[in-house]
Formats: structure tokens, C-alpha cells, sequence
């Protein structure tokens, strides 16, 4: 209770000075400098436990500290501000603004923050839109993925992948895939394994939160590690290099809110095996939010997803592919996604497939955090 009042003096401090006139709350730094200075510091960096008297939790952020701070959305600043720390499964140390402040003054002072990060060219969180399942985005992540494949027709089947991602500096990101396959064969037993390990490299190349647009490659190795005799490989080792552009849409258009595009080679090194292939994938979706836009949030989205083998005759594959995300945790750091993915044409020996993933952003916390 004590912490509590110390942090509610230091909230309430905005609404007068000791004389009782009105603070100047004009700007977000005005508001910053009034409400938030004596717990996040004039810095952002948090006051020393000396002048707070109470301890920090451990997930007290660095406003200051670019790698942490440009990774969130302004909308989680917001909805923290608003919410209070308990709302987004964080300290309740923070305490809810949502009485003490207006939705134009919680707007100004999370904008505020994010100046508070001053080494420029760090992607912005705003741009770091939901992941579909077949279109790679842009944004460079530190999460980990469990994606599992189910046939839905034809020969049973399902195909679990893990997907490591780290994030390295301000534009770079490591990426390691390890699939594995479980097939019903016709003689009636299972069969199954490890497929072929990828190994990836992206870098952004451009980002711009005005234009609401960023563009990034990246280079992958397929090695051939799985059994192809089994179906778990691709019997070659197979590099592949693409480009990603992700694109906020402007908010006239209320059915969507951005696009993702991937382009992109797969090179077998040997191409009498396996050959060369170019592939297009586009995901379209918007984000709706639960609790007036600070809650739980559900983004619907639907891929186009098409691939031509570069061969003599070769026609070309097209997909569809509807999904729905949901976030499980409060944090929003956990999430979960299901689609169906749909042969358009050339359907004749391609099935149609349920996918479902859940994804931890580990940069977030711990899995065990953000649930209540």
C-alpha cells in the first residue's frame, strides 16, 4: 500500500502545484514531465530505487533503450497508459490514467516516449504487422513459432514446424526452421521424421512510419537433411532469396489495414532433381481490438499465395488462404492463428490443408508472464 501511494502521489502530481494553479499540459513532453518523470526518470530510463524508496520490477522498461522501445506499437503504450500495468499483465505499480487523462493527452504522451529512443533508423513497431502463415514479413522478430500442417484430404498427414527468430541489432534478424513430417502410408502404418533444417538471414533495407511502408531481404539455405525417399525433403540442398514490402493502408479504407508482399527464387543446386521455382505471396487483414480498443485483439486475414515451377509446360499454382489470429495472453505476447489453405487450380494431387500456430514474442517475457 505504501508503494501504491508513492506512485499515486507521483501520478496526480500533473493536476497542480503546490500553489494549486494548473500545470501546462500542452505537449506530450508537458505531460510526460508532470505524470510520469517520477517513476520513468527525465530519460526514460527509470529513477534510481534511492529517490523512488520501493524496488522496480523486473520488466520496468528503458524508454531509452532503441532495441526494446521501437519494437512495440505506440497502440501498446497507449493501451498501458490507459489500462494501467495490470491491464497488459504487467507491474501494478502502474496505475490506469484512463481518469486523469484524456484520449488526446494519452495520444501526446506516448508519442513523447518514443522520442526518447534518439539513435535513428530503428524500424518502428507501428510497422511490425501481424504474421500470416505463408507470407514472410518484413519486420525483424525475436519470437519463436510452433506451426503444424493437417491434410484435410487425401493421405492423413500433419507437418509440425519450429521457427526460431532473433533479432540482431537495429535492422538484421537470424532465422532457424526445423520441420518435421508424420505421413500415413498406404500399407497402413505411420511413418515420419525430420525434414530439411533452413537456416535464414534478413536485413531491412528501408522502413518509413510516414509512408507507413517497410521493405527487407532475405537469404535462406535449405539444407538436406531430411529422408526425400520418405517424402521429408527435398533430396537437395536448396537456397532461396526473396524480398518482403509491408504496407500500413490509409485508414479511409476501414476493411483492411495493411498488405504484406513476399517475392521470391528457390535455387536447387541440382536442378535435374528439383526445379528452379518463383513464388508470389500477398496477405491482406485488419486488426480489431476487444475493451474499446485495448483489449484482446483478433486480426482476420486471407493470403494469395501462388508458385511456378521454371520448366518447359509447368503451369502455375494458386492458393487461398483464410486465417484468423487471436492473442491469448494480456501482454499480446502470445498468440494463436488458424487458417485453411485452398488449391485454386492444378488441384489434382494437392490437398487442401488446416494450419494452426502459436507464437511466443520472448522479447515480451517469459511464456509463464503478461497473463494476469
Amino acid at each position: 500500500m505504501v508503494v501504491l501511494a508513492v506512485v499515486w502521489m507521483h501520478s496526480i502530481a500533473f493536476a497542480q502545484t503546490q500553489a494549486g494553479a494548473p500545470l501546462k499540459l500542452d505537449t506530450g513532453e508537458d505531460i510526460y514531465k508532470a505524470a510520469c518523470i517520477g517513476c520513468h526518470g527525465p530519460n526514460g530510463k527509470g529513477q534510481p530505487q534511492s529517490t523512488l524508496g520501493f524496488e522496480l520490477p523486473d520488466t520496468f522498461p528503458d524508454f531509452s533503450d532503441c532495441a526494446g522501445s521501437t519494437g512495440e506499437k505506440v497502440f501498446d503504450y497507449k493501451a498501458t497508459i490507459h489500462e494501467g500495468g495490470a491491464g497488459r499483465g504487467f507491474s501494478r505499480i502502474m496505475p490506469s490514467f484512463s481518469e486523469a487523462l484524456t484520449k488526446q493527452q494519452i495520444d501526446m504522451v506516448a508519442g513523447y516516449v518514443r522520442t526518447l529512443c534518439t539513435e535513428p533508423g530503428w524500424p518502428d513497431g507501428d510497422l511490425n504487422f501481424p504474421r500470416a502463415f505463408a507470407t514472410e514479413k518484413a519486420f525483424p522478430e525475436s519470437e519463436t513459432v510452433l506451426t503444424s500442417t493437417f491434410n484435410a484430404s487425401g493421405a492423413p498427414g500433419v507437418e509440425p514446424e519450429i521457427v526460431y527468430e532473433r533479432r540482431i541489432g537495429m535492422k538484421n534478424q537470424l532465422e532457424l526452421s526445423i520441420p518435421f513430417s508424420f505421413q500415413h502410408a498406404d500399407t497402413g502404418t505411420w511413418f515420419g521424421g525430420v525434414g530439411d533444417v533452413v537456416l535464414g538471414f534478413k536485413r531491412v533495407i528501408a522502413s518509413s512510419l510516414k509512408t507507413g511502408s517497410i521493405f527487407a531481404l532475405q537469404g535462406e539455405v535449405n539444407f538436406a537433411t531430411g529422408e526425400a525417399a520418405h517424402g521429408l525433403g527435398n533430396g537437395v540442398t536448396v537456397f532461396q532469396t526473396f524480398a518482403m514490402f509491408d504496407q500500413r493502408l490509409p485508414a479511409k479504407l476501414h476493411a483492411l489495414d495493411f498488405v504484406q508482399t513476399q517475392v521470391g527464387a528457390e535455387l536447387p543446386t541440382h536442378t535435374q532433381e528439383r526445379p528452379q521455382n518463383f513464388y508470389w505471396r500477398t496477405a491482406v487483414g485488419k486488426t480489431l481490438a476487444q475493451n474499446k480498443g485495448y483489449g484482446r485483439i483478433w486480426t482476420p486475414m486471407v493470403e494469395f499465395v501462388s508458385s511456378h515451377d521454371l520448366i518447359d509446360r509447368a503451369k502455375v499454382n494458386w492458393d487461398i488462404l483464410p486465417q484468423m489470429q487471436v492473442s491469448l495472453s494480456k501482454r499480446q505476447h502470445i498468440l494463436a492463428s488458424a487458417g485453411v489453405q485452398f488449391p485454386m487450380t492444378n488441384t489434382t494431387g494437392r490437398t487442401t490443408q488446416v494450419l494452426f500456430y502459436i507464437l511466443w514474442d520472448w522479447f515480451d517475457g517469459s511464456w509463464r508472464e503478461g497473463w494476469k
